[in-house]
């Protein structure tokens, strides 16, 4: 038994009643508070979600595209109009015979070259005898790489097909700029939803857009193929 004194207030809780208890219709809606950017509470963005979604971290991913872009877009050039032309887009691709096979040699002596036995089977078997081709597609893709950063059009694909060239150079036993690259690309990857938001991608990850301006043409297509009515004329007795 708890003794109660004569200033203790014992506080005995209500009943349960329908009459407590909110109606979900009634519960105000959850106050929107991402400023057109992302969901957050009170504003309290974590540092990710500021890098990776909002519009304001769409400059950062700007200057990252535009380096990478034109460094991808460089190389590109150089293998179809530059100084290795004749290794890449003339010559039977052997600049990336070449490359292949120093990869396999380096794998069969262990010193350096590809790393793994499967990937220097690979480059012998496939590479090699497909050097020609390989090589026009390599140059071809490192320019459209290079363009898609720069102009922010598929950014992500664009990112994700550069880090697949910077693995398969170091694969193959090519260090050199290609760790560089990727810690650029990674990144970029990331932040699909920004990364080309001063770009095209800001109208190609648009939905509302192409549905805006896809609808109006097919409208307009429509009514052009539509067969005009001409008027009844009217019959007086």
């Amino acid at each position: 038994m708890v003794p109660v004194g004569p200033e203790t207030y014992v506080l005995t809780p209500p009943s349960p009643s329908t009459h407590d208890v909110a109606d979900p219709k009634e519960v105000a809606p959850h106050r929107r508070s991402d400023n057109g950017n992302v969901r957050a509470n009170d504003h309290n963005l974590r540092v990710t979600d500021w890098l990776f979604r909002s519009r304001a971290a769409s400059v950062i991913w700007l200057a990252v595209r535009l380096v990478l872009g034109y460094w991808w877009l460089n190389a590109g050039y150089q293998k179809i109009w530059g100084s290795e032309k004749a290794g890449f887009w003339f010559g039977g691709g052997a600049g990336v015979k070449g490359f292949a096979t120093a990869g396999v040699l380096g794998s069969a002596t262990g010193k350096s070259g590809a790393s793994y036995g499967w990937w220097a089977a690979f480059l012998h078997n496939f590479v090699i005898p497909n050097a020609s081709w390989i090589a026009k597609l390599i140059a071809l893709g490192e320019m459209a790489i290079g363009i898609g950063l720069v102009i922010g059009l598929f950014t992500c694909l664009a990112a994700l097909g550069g880090l697949l060239l910077n693995v398969i150079y170091m694969f193959t036993g090519s260090a050199g700029v290609n760790p560089a690259y990727a810690l650029l690309e990674v990144p970029l990857i990331l932040a699909w939803r920004n990364a080309g938001y001063l770009g095209l991608d800001r109208y190609a990850l648009d939905g509302a857009w192409w549905r805006r301006h896809f609808s109006g043409l097919a409208a307009r297509a429509g009514h052009r193929r539509a067969a005009p009515t001409l008027p009844v004329p009217s019959v007086t007795s």
